[in-house]
C-alpha cells in the first residue's frame, strides 16, 4: 500500500513546534545544517552576546527571529554557517543587580565583602537565567551553538582581550589622562561617551536654576583692571548700589566650585543700574546685550530717566531699569570679581581665581552671556580656565590622604568643606526610595543666594540632561584618572570604512552611525570597579615606566623577572603550562582583579610596577569577540587571517548598538585589522505596545514571550513580527495581529494542504508518476507556476539584501491570492471528478510543488511549521532525501517556468473578476446567482486577446454567461474625470490650479487617449507637461440595468437583470451548497452516493425540474424527489425560498 499524506483534525501550531523541535533534537537536525555543508563557502554570523543575569522579553523573540533567518536562508543555499552562541558577564549590570541583592554600595566592596567574594558572587549571578535563555532560545526556534558558547568571563576569551589591547597600546592609540568625564555616582564609574549616546540616557527634566550675581569690587586694588573701564564711565558714589556679574546656571550646585567667568570676547556687553527684585536693594548688573529683554522680563520696566529710577519703591509694581553703557566682552577680561560662596579657597594658586576670562563657546542664545565657570565639573569649562593666562586653578581641596580632591565625592555627595551642605547629595535621585529631602541642595542654594542678595533671578526650567544607561540617575561631569583610546586618530579611517557596509536601513549607517564616527571622540576604556577584565598595563609609581601585558605567557615571564629581583614572592599562575591550549590548563588560572592585583612586577630601572586598577570599559569586551570567541590569536589563527570567521557577513541588534556593540566592533576591527569588523548589518527598531508606547513591567503592557510562544507557537508569532513591520522600524506589538496571521497565512496553507492530502489521498497520489511536461499543463497549472517561479526569484533577492519583511509579504499574497483564491478555487473539480488522467495528475503536481516550494521559501521566518510541512509531503513522495527542510536546497528560479504573457493574461482575469464581484456585492446579488452578461471595452487587439484567452475562467468564476468584448463603447458607457489633488498639489503646486482645469476640460478622446497609454501631453501655462494615470481619477456612469466599475484602463459593465432561468438555476445552486454542507456536516465520504428528498416548494420544483441532472451530478446524487410532506431533515430558507432537506446514502 503506497504512504499516505498524514491528515489532522485542526491546525495546532504551539503543538507543530513542540513536535518538530523534539524531531530537531532526536535527529541532531542543526548540527547537521553545519556538518552537512564542511567545506562549502562559509557564511559568517556573529551572535550579539546577551547577558544572562536578566529575563528575556518579547523584543528579544524579534532581534533573535532577525538573527535566524539569514544563516537559515545561507545554509539552504549551500553555505556552511557556523552559530557560536555568547553570554555578556561583565559590566554594570551585573554589578549592580548583586549589590542590590547583597544590599551593599560599590564602597564596601574591599571593607565589608572582599573583591574576593564580590567578584564569586557576580559570577554566581551572570548565569543566572541561561537556563531561561536557553529554553527561549529553543522554543522561537532559533539555531546557535548553545553547548559551545563563548563567555567573556572566560580566562581565554579574557586573555585575547588583553592582546587586542596591547596591539592597540603598541600602535600608540592607548594613553593616560586627568580629564572631565562623564561619571555616574550611583554606579561608581566613569562612563564612555557612546554609553552616555545610548538611546533614553538624554531625559527632560526641570530643574532651579540661577542667575547668580558675582560681586565687582567698587574699588578694585591698585594696579588691577577696574570694570568703570572697561564700561569708561566714572565710579558710582557709595550708596548708589554695588555691581555684579550676572551668570546663569542650570546646576546651582556648582556654584561653590566656580573660580571663573568666561566672556565672548566679540560680544556686545552693557551695564544696567536697577533693583534686586528679591533685597529691593540698588545695583548695577553686567551682561550681553542681546539678553537684557530675556532677564528684565516683566517684573522690569526700562527708562533712560536717571530721577525715575533712584525715586523706585519696593511697593512699585514694575522695577525700573537703566542701561548706562556697553562694551565689548573683551574689554571685561582680566577684571576680578569676589567669590560667590566663600566656603574654601582652591588648593592651587588661588590668587589666580576669581577672574573674568575669555572662551569661544560662549554665545547669546541663553543665559547672561557671561558662563560660570567651574573647572572642576566641565570639560569646556576646564578647557577654558587651562588656555587662559596666567590658568585659572580648579576648585581642589586636599583630602586625609593629601589627595587634591572636588567638593562632591565619588558618591555625588558635598564635602564637608561645604560646611551647611556637607554630605548632601548634589541630586536628590541619588538618595535612596523615600529619603530624598523636600528641599534639594539646588533650592537650598537658591534661598540662601536670594537672602543675601547673591541672586538676580530663581526660576524652574526645562531641559535634556544626560542619566547612567544603566542606573537610569542623572550623570556628573567630573575630573578622573583614565585610560583612553585614540579615537580621534583613527575615526576618518573608521568612517571610511563604514561606507563600505550594507547597513539595513542605510538611513542609520550613514546618518546615526556615520555621523557618530565623524564626531566621534577618544574612548574613555577605564571603569572604576571590580568585575570585569582588568585593564593589563603595570606602572611604576612616579608613572615613567609602563608595561602592557599581552598574553599569559607574557605575564609569566614578567613575574619570572619579578620573582628573581625579589619583588614578588613567587608565581601565581605557577601550574599553568604555557602552550598548552587545553580548557584544564586554563581552569588554573583567573585573570580578575582580585587576582591579577596581586602581581607586582619589576620595571627595566628596578622599581616596583602595579596594575592600574581599572577595568576595561565593558563594551570592549563584546566588541572582541570575532577574534576572542576563539583566543585567537592563540589557537584558531587561521579563522581570522584566512577570513574563514572574519570578518562577519552578518549581524544584527537593536539600533541602540549604534552607540555599543555596533561601534566597538567597527572601532577594534579598523584599529588592529584596517578592516570592517561586518559587511552586512540590520539595526532592529523597538517592540512597542500596539498603543505605541514603550512596554514595563511598570506600565503593566509588558508581554511574556513564553506565553505568547505557548499560545500562539513561535512560528506564527515569528512571521507576525517580521511581515508587520520593517525590523529596523519600531513594531507596535498586537496579539490580535499574531491572530490574524495564524488565521490568513497559516490557516490559508493549512487547509491547502488538508484539501490536498484530502483528494491526494484518496487517488493514491504520491507523485510516483513522470512529471507531466510543461507544455502538456492546463493554462492554469501554467500560470501558478510561472507566478511561483517568478516568487521563488522575488523572494531570494529580498533574502539576499536583507529584506525579511518584504519576502514574508510576498510569500503571504501569493500563498493566499495566488494558490488559494485563485488556483486551488479554480481548479477543485479537478481534484474531485473526472478520472486519474493527465488533467488531475498535473494538478496534484501543480499544487504539490507550490506547497513544497512555499515550504522551502518560508522556512527561514516560520522553522517549525514548514519543516512540518515539508516532511509531511515527502512522507507519501519520497522525493527529497533530505531530513529537514532546512537540510534541503533552497528553490530555484527558471526561467523556462516563466510566461509574463500568461501572468498578464490572468492578472486580467483576476482584475474583471474583482470588478464584477465588487458589482455583485454592491447590489447583494450572491455569486451563487447566475448573470446573463458583462460588457468590457477593449483598446487594443492585445487586450482583446488576453481577455479572450481567459473568457471561459472569468465566466466560471464570476458566474455570468456572456462576455461582450467592446472596440468602441463610447455610445454606451459615458467616463467622467477628475484631479487627483492629493497627487497634483506635490507636483505642480502654484500651477495645480490651472492643471485642474486642463483636466476639468477634457473630452472623451482625452479619457480614452490616458487610459490607454497611461500618460497624457498637457499644455498648461505655455508649458508641456505629462499627466499620468495617478494624477487623476476615472469613474463610469452607470446605464439601466447595468453595474459599471472601473480599475485602471479596465472598465466592465455588469447586467443585473435575473431573468426567471437565471433565478431557477441560482435556486438551483444554492441546493447544491446546501446538500454539500449537509453531506460534510453528517460525515459522508466524498466519495459517497446519496439519495436526496426535499419539501415541496413552488419555486423549488420549478427549479430542480429545470437543472435536475446538474443538481444529481454536482453533488453524487442518484436519486432526487420532492414530497408535499418531509418529517425529518433540516430547515432551509434563503431568498423568498422556504423547503427542508434530507440525504441519506445509498
Amino acid at each position: 500500500m503506497s504512504a499516505k499524506f498524514p491528515e489532522y483534525k485542526g491546525l495546532d501550531l504551539p503543538n507543530v513546534a513542540k513536535d518538530i523541535l523534539q524531531y530537531w533534537q532526536e535527529n541532531n537536525i542543526f548540527e547537521k545544517s553545519v556538518s552537512s555543508k564542511e567545506g562549502a563557502a562559509s557564511y559568517v554570523f556573529y551572535e550579539g552576546p546577551p547577558s544572562a543575569n536578566g529575563l528575556p522579553g518579547v523584543h528579544h523573540v524579534l532581534a533573535r527571529a532577525i538573527k535566524d533567518i539569514f544563516p537559515r536562508y545561507k545554509t539552504m543555499k549551500g553555505f556552511q554557517v557556523k552559530r557560536k552562541a555568547g553570554w555578556d558577564t561583565h559590566g554594570l549590570p551585573i554589578e549592580l543587580g548583586v549589590e542590590k541583592e547583597l544590599g551593599i554600595t560599590k564602597e564596601d566592596i574591599g571593607k565589608t565583602i572582599s573583591v574576593e567574594d564580590y567578584n564569586a558572587a557576580c559570577r554566581t549571578a551572570v548565569m543566572r537565567y541561561t537556563d531561561v535563555w536557553n529554553d527561549l532560545t529553543q522554543k522561537m526556534g532559533y539555531w546557535v551553538d548553545m553547548d559551545d558558547p563563548y563567555i567573556t568571563y572566560e580566562p581565554k576569551y579574557m586573555e585575547s582581550v588583553w592582546w587586542l589591547l596591547k596591539q592597540i597600546y603598541n600602535k600608540n592609540l592607548m594613553y593616560k589622562g586627568y580629564t572631565i568625564q562623564p561619571y555616574s555616582p550611583k554606579a561608581g564609574t566613569g562612563l564612555s561617551s557612546h554609553e552616555l549616546n545610548q538611546p533614553g540616557t538624554y531625559q527632560d527634566v526641570t530643574d532651579t536654576t540661577i542667575v547668580a550675581q558675582f560681586k565687582i569690587p567698587l574699588t578694585p586694588k591698585s594696579g588691577t583692571h577696574s570694570v568703570w573701564d572697561a564700561f569708561k564711565i566714572p565710579s558710582p558714589l557709595e550708596g548708589a548700589g554695588e555691581a555684579y556679574f550676572l551668570a546663569w546656571t542650570t546646576t546651582p550646585w556648582t556654584l561653590p566650585s566656580n573660580t571663573a567667568l568666561t566672556v565672548g570676547n566679540k560680544i556686545d556687553y552693557v551695564i544696567v543700574s536697577t533693583y534686586n527684585q528679591y533685597t529691593f536693594e540698588p545695583m548695577h548688573v553686567i551682561l550681553a546685550k542681546n539678553l537684557v529683554g530675556k532677564q528684565f522680563d516683566k517684573k522690569y520696566i526700562q527708562t533712560d530717566n536717571v530721577s525715575k529710577l533712584r525715586k523706585f519703591s519696593k511697593e512699585d509694581k514694575k522695577i525700573p531699569f537703566l542701561i548706562a553703557a556697553e562694551c565689548k566682552g573683551i574689554d571685561l577680561v582680566g577684571i576680578k570679581y569676589e567669590q560667590l560662596l566663600d566656603y574654601v579657597l582652591p588648593n592651587d594658586n588661588p590668587q589666580d581665581a576669581f577672574r573674568v576670562i575669555s572662551g569661544d563657546f560662549v554665545t547669546t542664545e541663553d543665559g547672561t552671556g557671561i558662563v560660570h565657570t567651574a573647572p572642576t565639573f566641565g570639560a569646556d569649562d576646564a578647557l577654558v580656565a587651562k588656555q587662559a593666562t596666567p590658568e585659572i586653578p580648579p576648585m581642589l581641596v586636599k583630602d586625609a590622604h593629601d589627595n587634591l580632591v572636588p567638593l562632591v565625592d565619588l558618591q555625588g555627595r558635598f564635602r564637608p568643606e561645604v560646611t551647611e551642605f556637607a554630605g548632601k547629595y548634589v541630586k536628590n535621585e541619588y538618595y535612596a526610595d523615600g529619603e530624598a529631602p523636600e528641599k534639594s541642595v539646588d533650592v537650598e542654594i537658591a534661598i540662601k543666594l536670594k537672602i543675601e542678595n547673591k541672586a538676580f533671578k530663581v526660576e524652574k526650567y526645562k531641559h535634556s540632561y544626560p542619566n547612567c544607561w544603566r542606573t537610569d540617575k542623572p550623570i556628573l561631569y567630573y575630573p578622573l584618572d583614565s585610560w583612553f583610546i585614540k579615537i580621534t586618530d583613527v575615526k576618518v579611517r573608521m568612517h571610511e570604512l563604514n561606507t563600505t557596509i550594507n547597513w539595513k536601513p542605510k538611513s542609520t549607517g550613514e546618518g546615526r552611525f556615520g555621523n557618530w564616527l565623524a564626531n566621534a571622540n577618544d574612548w574613555n576604556l577605564s571603569r572604576s570597579r571590580y568585575w570585569g577584565i582588568p585593564l593589563p598595563i603595570w606602572r611604576t609609581e612616579d608613572g615613567k615606566e609602563e608595561l602592557c601585558i599581552g598574553s599569559v605567557e607574557e605575564l609569566k615571564a614578567e613575574m619570572q623577572k619579578a620573582v628573581s629581583a625579589g619583588i614578588l614572592k613567587a608565581d601565581i599562575f605557577a601550574d599553568f603550562e604555557v602552550g598548552n591550549n587545553s580548557e584544564a590548563n586554563y581552569a588554573k588560572i583567573d585573570l580578575h582583579k582580585n587576582i591579577v592585583d596581586e602581581v607586582v612586577l619589576v620595571s627595566p630601572s628596578g622599581q616596583k610596577m602595579f596594575r592600574e586598577s581599572d577595568l576595561i570599559d565593558v563594551w570592549f569586551d563584546s566588541g572582541s569577540m570575532p577574534y576572542a570567541q576563539w583566543h585567537y590569536p592563540f589557537e584558531n589563527k587561521d579563522l581570522i587571517n584566512k577570513g574563514t570567521t572574519y570578518p562577519a557577513d552578518f549581524i544584527a541588534e537593536g539600533v541602540d548598538q549604534t552607540r555599543g556593540w555596533f561601534y566597538t566592533l567597527h572601532a577594534i576591527g579598523t584599529m588592529i585589522f584596517d578592516s570592517v569588523a561586518y559587511k552586512n548589518v540590520v539595526s532592529n527598531g523597538l517592540v512597542l505596545d500596539k498603543n505605541g508606547q514603550k512596554m514595563s513591567k511598570r506600565l503593566g503592557n509588558a508581554v511574556d514571550p513564553f506565553e505568547t510562544l505557548g499560545n500562539y507557537g513561535a512560528d506564527a508569532t515569528r512571521w507576525y513580527m517580521i511581515s508587520n513591520a520593517n525590523p529596523w522600524d519600531n513594531l507596535k506589538f498586537d496579539l490580535d495581529g499574531i491572530e490574524e496571521v495564524k488565521r490568513k497565512f497559516f490557516g490559508t496553507l493549512y487547509n491547502t494542504y488538508s484539501f490536498f492530502q484530502l483528494y491526494a489521498n484518496l487517488d493514491n497520489f504520491n507523485y510516483s508518476e513522470v512529471d507531466i511536461s510543461l507544455t502538456e499543463r492546463p493554462e492554469i497549472d501554467r500560470w501558478i507556476l510561472s507566478e511561483l517561479h517568478t516568487l521563488i526569484q522575488t523572494v531570494d533577492t529580498f533574502y539576499a539584501e536583507y529584506e525579511p519583511t518584504r519576502a514574508a509579504r510576498a510569500i503571504s499574497d501569493f500563498t493566499q491570492d495566488y494558490v488559494s483564491n485563485w488556483f486551488v478555487r479554480l481548479s477543485r473539480r479537478r481534484f474531485w471528478k473526472g478520472d486519474y488522467q493527465k488533467d488531475k495528475i498535473s494538478a496534484y503536481q501543480t499544487l504539490y510543488t507550490c506547497l513544497l516550494t512555499i515550504a522551502k521559501l518560508s522556512a527561514p521566518i516560520a522553522p517549525f511549521f514548514m519543516d512540518r510541512l515539508y516532511l509531511d509531503l515527502n512522507a507519501a513522495s519520497k522525493k527529497e532525501n533530505f531530513e529537514s527542510v532546512h537540510l534541503a536546497n533552497f528553490p530555484v528560479f527558471d526561467e523556462a517556468y516563466v510566461d509574463k504573457s500568461l501572468e498578464n493574461k490572468m492578472e486580467s482575469a483576476q482584475i474583471v473578476s474583482s470588478l464584477v464581484l465588487s458589482l455583485r456585492a454592491k447590489e447583494k446579488i450572491k455569486v451563487r446567482q447566475p448573470l446573463q452578461k458583462i460588457m468590457i471595452p477593449v483598446y487594443s487587439e492585445t487586450q482583446k486577446n488576453e481577455i479572450l484567452a481567459v473568457a471561459d475562467l472569468i465566466k466560471s468564476e464570476v458566474n455570468v454567461k456572456e462576455i461582450d468584448l467592446l472596440e468602441d463603447a463610447s455610445d454606451i458607457l459615458v467616463k467622467q474625470i477628475k484631479p487627483n489633488f492629493k497627487v497634483l498639489g506635490p507636483r505642480f503646486g502654484k500651477d495645480m490650479k490651472a492643471v485642474a482645469q486642463a483636466i476639468n476640460s477634457f473630452t472623451p478622446a482625452d479619457i480614452k487617449k490616458i487610459e490607454q497609454n497611461g500618460n497624457l501631453d498637457v499644455e498648461v501655462n505655455g508649458k508641456c507637461i505629462i499627466l499620468e494615470l495617478k494624477d487623476v481619477e476615472i469613474t463610469s456612469q452607470d446605464i439601466e440595468g447595468w453595474l459599471v466599475a472601473n480599475e485602471g484602463a479596465l472598465t466592465v459593465a455588469l447586467d443585473v437583470t435575473i431573468t426567471e432561468d437565471l433565478k431557477k438555476e441560482g435556486i438551483a445552486r444554492e441546493l447544491i451548497n446546501r446538500i454539500q454542507n449537509l453531506r460534510k456536516d453528517s460525515g459522508f465520504e466524498v466519495t459517497d452516493r446519496i439519495h436526496v428528498t426535499l419539501q415541496k416548494d413552488h419555486q423549488v420544483v420549478d427549479a430542480v425540474n429545470a437543472n435536475k441532472a446538474y443538481i444529481k451530478s454536482e453533488t453524487l446524487t442518484n436519486e432526487l424527489e420532492i414530497i408535499d410532506i418531509l418529517e425529518d431533515g433540516i430547515e432551509i430558507a434563503f431568498d423568498d425560498v422556504n423547503t427542508k432537506l434530507y440525504i441519506q446514502k445509498n
